[in-house]
């Protein structure tokens, strides 16, 4: 897995993205003051990264069982399809 760099990673949450422009952007009459966010304290922000990287990992891991599963189905269907003499192609990548 790779490395997080966690100084690039705070660089990262803490710039300002430049608002969209566009039909729903407000003109400069229409503009609020700028806030600053709330601060959280930096161990409860990195709690905060860790939970939310743990349930990406987890929810990546259940996406790679249900490919796997579709995958083991499909060659099931294949390999009768070619016992009823059937002729698959496979693609070239």
């Amino acid at each position: 897995m790779t490395e997080i760099n966690k100084d690039n990673l705070e660089k990262a949450l803490n710039s300002k993205e430049k608002p969209m422009q566009g039909i729903n952007s407000p003109t400069s009459s229409q503009k609020e003051p700028a806030t600053k966010a709330p601060q959280m304290p930096k161990e409860m922000e990195i709690g905060f990264h860790q939970g939310a990287l743990n349930t990406l990992v987890n929810e990546r891991n259940e996406l790679i069982r249900m490919i796997a599963q579709a995958e083991q189905v499909m060659q099931a269907h294949l390999k009768r399809l070619e016992e009823l003499g059937v002729k698959i192609q496979k693609k070239k990548e």
